[in-house]
């Protein structure tokens, strides 16, 4: 964790796991507002930890900031890292959540991670802080339910 970017302006390889990647957080620019920060993943990819076959998210977070916000390339880099990475579907939203509440202590944060479907069951997964502040405006995350190919 670093509160300097390290990363902006160079090259970086991504990450071998969740775990090799540095998350980096700056100074909220308007500490004290109370605003919501959104970050859209389609393309979010880990390994399924039986049988190293590929799963595939749509994954939004969204978050209040208090005094920090993430730094995106690191944010970036940090979900590549689970290209390689073996966990269940929900030990990757949970990891992912941890980290960014661990990092950031938000006023509020909620993910969700809309798994694309492997066995012909697609699994959803959900979790927030606790309630959003008042007055912040939380749109949905836009993210339609799987209907398969009706």
């Amino acid at each position: 964790m670093t509160e300097a970017p390290t990363l902006l302006g160079r090259q970086v390889p991504l990450p071998t796991s969740p775990d090799a990647a540095t998350l980096e957080r700056v100074p909220a620019p308007d500490a004290g507002a109370r605003y919501l920060v959104r970050f859209t993943a389609p393309e979010f990819t880990s390994l399924c930890p039986i049988t190293g076959q590929p799963d595939f998210a749509h994954i939004v977070i969204d978050y209040v900031p208090d005094r920090f916000i993430v730094e995106s390339k690191s944010l970036k880099l940090y979900l590549g890292g689970f290209r390689n990475h073996g966990a269940f579907h929900e030990a990757c939203t949970m990891e992912i959540a941890r980290a960014l509440v661990g990092l950031l202590s938000p006023v509020w944060l909620r993910i969700g991670a809309y798994w694309y479907p492997r066995g012909g069951i697609p699994i959803d997964v959900f979790w927030q802080t606790g309630e959003p502040p008042a007055g912040v405006w939380v749109p949905d995350q836009g993210v339609p339910p799987y209907r398969g190919r009706g």
